[in-house]
């Protein structure tokens, strides 16, 4: 899958807790609305329309006191609001009230005179809160009679004015600051918290065949976590000892044969020379070089010799004398040429010739027994060994470094030689990789560190 197309987790638990917030404060917006329409809160909410319809019919008699007159627009007002219900008081502080005013607001009167109207500052606007137990809209209007502060229920918009005025001024700048502040926080929070499990990636990225026994840290990471790492490390565990186990079974054969070998060569060798005997003391060969690889491959998983600057051209010079004699009896010519001498390199003498003979062992198997097998050691520590034969396919020349690996089904060679070579190579620090000759055969370039 592509990195692209995976979730971040941050992202996600960012957008969900902008939808919970959001959705938070509309449940609790379309309670509040709910709450005030039921009516159950007694709450005094009066329309602009329906104060000034009010301010309207409160006139003056001959004697100057204030009094109701009912106009077909009050009349009106009052048949379509069921439970309409008013208290206005005058900048002198008179109060005229109608319809059936609860009990919650009966005795407001000395709180709306002291109330005045030029309190009410805000034209545009007109309307202040009074909220203790009950919300009420203190609306300011003008009529025949004066200017009027006053309370009561009654009008279309008297609910929703309110509520949509509460959304606008209290709700979206809290959700825009709630927004804001989860955007910027979560993200550092993840981080914050996951620091211990970058950590453990880290730890992970270096564990491999060669470092057994590691395990992921699990002291400083969130318990719902930990449950995963202690999966991880147990796994960890039961491969090592899968490893272990591996290791000792292939030590243990590779010795166990060694012997039963060794007798085997020993009674051959006293038959008569004929070609079951060769085939025999080849099959015998086979099995020992078989076992000695392997146990070459358990060395180099074990303690490891240090490196010491070695000689690379007399090391190599060695070589070609031990296997000249199989080289020429098998119908080849060793060609060797080092650049200059002596050519120094940080390696262990005994692995990296037994790495130098299995490469030559490759080359004496599969070159067509013919034409010459050359050996160059180059100044810069780099080690071709080609021939003449029919070389290596490009897209199998990865794969013939794999154990028990073989190009073509044969009846010899054991499939471990050039895995050895690659594991030693890459223990001296070094790399190895396989060319086309210049004859068309296959050329291996063993390149070492240099000192």
């Amino acid at each position: 899958m592509k990195s692209a197309g995976r979730k971040s987790l941050k992202r996600r638990l960012t957008i969900q807790l902008l939808l919970f917030q959001i959705g938070s404060l509309f449940i609790v917006t379309a309670a509040f609305v709910a709450y005030l329409s039921s009516g159950a809160s007694g709450s005094a909410l009066l329309s602009p329309a329906a104060a000034q319809i009010t301010a309207n019919a409160i006139m003056r008699d001959k004697a100057g006191r204030l009094m109701l007159d009912e106009t077909n627009e009050f009349v009106e007002l009052r048949d379509s609001m069921p439970g309409f219900w008013f208290v206005a008081v005058s900048e002198k502080g008179e109060i005229v009230q109608g319809g059936p005013v609860p009990e919650a607001f009966s005795n407001m009167d000395q709180q709306l005179s002291d109330v005045k109207v030029s309190d009410v500052r805000d034209a545009a606007l007109s309307y202040s809160y009074l909220a203790v137990l009950r919300i009420a809209v203190v609306r300011r209007a003008s009529g025949p009679a004066g200017e009027f502060v006053m309370v009561g229920k009654g009008g279309a918009f008297s609910m929703a004015f309110p509520v949509l005025l509460f959304s606008n001024i209290l709700i979206m700048p809290i959700l825009l600051i709630m927004s804001i502040v989860t955007i910027v926080t979560i993200p550092w929070i993840i981080r914050r918290e996951f620091f211990a499990l970058s950590a453990i990636a880290r730890t992970a990225e270096s564990i491999d065949i060669d470092k057994r026994g590691y395990r992921l840290p699990d002291g400083d990471i969130p318990w719902e976590v930990q449950p995963l790492v202690h999966a991880v490390n147990g796994a960890l565990k039961r491969l090592d000892d899968g490893y272990e186990r591996h290791k000792r079974f292939i030590l243990d054969a590779a010795h166990e044969l060694r012997t039963p070998v060794a007798i085997l060569q020993t009674r051959v060798e006293t038959l008569l020379d004929g070609p079951d005997r060769s085939r025999i003391l080849a099959d015998a060969s086979r099995i020992a070089v078989l076992a000695e690889q392997l146990l070459d491959l358990q060395r180099l998983g074990g303690q490891k010799a240090p490196l010491i600057p070695l000689d690379l051209v007399g090391l190599c010079r060695s070589v070609v004398a031990d296997m000249a004699p199989l080289a020429i009896s098998q119908g080849y010519e060793l060609s060797f040429e080092p650049d200059e001498e002596p050519i120094l390199a940080l390696a262990d003498d005994a692995s990296l010739q037994r790495a130098l003979m299995n490469v030559v062992q490759n080359a004496i198997e599969h070159g067509g027994n013919r034409g010459t097998i050359t050996i160059k050691v180059g100044a810069n520590r780099v080690i071709d060994i080609s021939d003449q034969g029919n070389g290596i396919p490009e897209e199998d020349r990865e794969a013939v470094f794999d154990a028990f690996h073989r190009l073509i089904p044969k009846d010899r060679g054991t499939g471990l030689g050039l895995n050895l070579v690659q594991e030693i190579v890459r223990y001296h620090g070094g790399e190895i990789t396989i060319s086309d000759s210049p004859s068309g055969g296959a050329s291996f370039r063993i390149s070492l560190p240099y000192c």
